[in-house]
């Protein structure tokens, strides 16, 4: 199994990374966030132009027909820079969940225009707390019409489009943008990615073709964790890399901080673990590209090593910092907020900890006779 990337790949993520440097400074997450837009547009647009929407959408759907690992090469940069744009919801869920369960004419319809950024899509699962896995949905699809109550939903004021888990657990498809939807805004931890409370009160929806509810969300959730695992490793190393060039410019009784046993020992354990993360999940990465059957063991590994990494390397960086580190002027916040958010995205460590269980109790589980 390769877990190198190969020359392409490494391109990508340059060409990629020089885009988002440029747009996505801490200057200019200070301006979005203060504006309350949720979006920087002009990023949207530029990403969509390049490809980057649509680069694992087949080509017969408008995209651009790469491998699922260069999907991730392109989330671990938007991680990296803490980019502001809906990426993980409309392009590592709902794109995905339109692939797995969604009909030919679905298809055909919505990931052209999701891959171009004409359409932003988002994921709908959570049903508040006590909601934790899909036989415990309530909202349901009867008729063409959906009612209930979906909470919290990422980038949903953004979003055209919705794919909802309804009881069966089954998929359903929503034009967020009607008369039977309504939306209220939640306050969140990161204010770069909103969330939203969403009503729906026989709203026309209608059903995906997924003919093993639990299946499919169990593949499309094994599928997201590894994308969120490259995000959350490129954010790990660039908190890491904020602490270490701080450290390295900060002098304290007349010798950089740096230079002290216990900062090396701390930045040392971080990288320890960012590498770690990275090598899991280029390691899911390559599993998921060749549908191995070990994914939902690697998918799992990957996904608690990176959530490991990043909230450390984030709770660390600010540490390093100081007191300035907990001001608004400094850029430790930006990640401290997105990995405690990320944390919980996709389900709690605790989640993936019984998921990785099942995967490993599932793999060794004796042959029948």
């Amino acid at each position: 199994m390769d877990l190198e990337l190969s020359d392409e790949q490494k391109q990508l993520k340059e060409q990629v990374g020089r885009l988002l440097d440029e747009k996505a400074t801490p200057d200019a997450l200070r301006k979005l966030i203060t504006s309350d837009a949720g979006i920087d547009r002009d990023l949207w647009t530029q990403v969509a132009e390049l490809g980057l929407l649509g680069a694992a959408i087949p080509e017969e759907y408008g995209g651009v027909g790469l491998g699922a690992k260069d999907l991730c090469v392109i989330a671990e940069e938007m991680g990296r820079t803490v980019a502001p744009v809906p990426f993980f919801s409309s392009i590592c869920l709902a794109a995905e969940a339109l692939l797995l369960a969604g009909t030919e004419a679905q298809k055909a319809e919505w990931l052209p225009k999701i891959a171009s950024g004409e359409v932003i899509a988002t994921f709908a699962w959570n049903e508040g707390p006590g909601a934790a896995d899909a036989a415990s949905v309530t909202a349901k699809l009867a008729g063409g019409k959906l009612t209930g109550i979906k909470s919290p939903v990422p980038d949903a004021e953004l979003a055209d489009l919705a794919v909802v888990v309804v009881a069966g657990p089954k998929l359903a498809l929503v034009n967020l943008k009607q008369s039977g939807v309504r939306l209220e805004p939640l306050t969140g931890f990161d204010q770069l990615r909103k969330h939203a409370k969403v009503f729906f009160a026989d709203a026309d929806a209608e059903a995906m073709d997924a003919a093993d509810g639990h299946e499919t969300l169990r593949r499309l959730y094994d599928r997201a964790a590894v994308f969120e695992a490259f995000e959350q490793t490129g954010a790990a190393e660039s908190a890491m890399l904020m602490a270490r060039d701080y450290t390295l410019g900060r002098y304290t009784f007349g010798r950089q901080l740096a230079s002290y046993q216990a900062i090396k020992h701390r930045l040392a354990d971080i990288l320890v673990m960012v590498e770690l993360a990275r090598s899991n999940a280029l390691y899911a990465a390559a599993a998921l590209d060749a549908d191995a059957a070990d994914l939902p063991v690697a998918a799992a590994t990957a996904r608690l090593a990176a959530t490991r990494a990043y909230e450390i390397a984030a709770r660390e960086n600010l540490q390093l910092h100081g007191g300035i580190g907990f001001t608004w002027e400094a850029n430790c916040h930006f990640h401290y907020r997105r990995a405690r958010l990320l944390a919980l995205n996709l389900g709690s460590a605790e989640v993936w900890e019984g998921k990785l269980i099942d995967a490993l109790s599932a793999e060794n589980a004796p042959a029948a006779a």
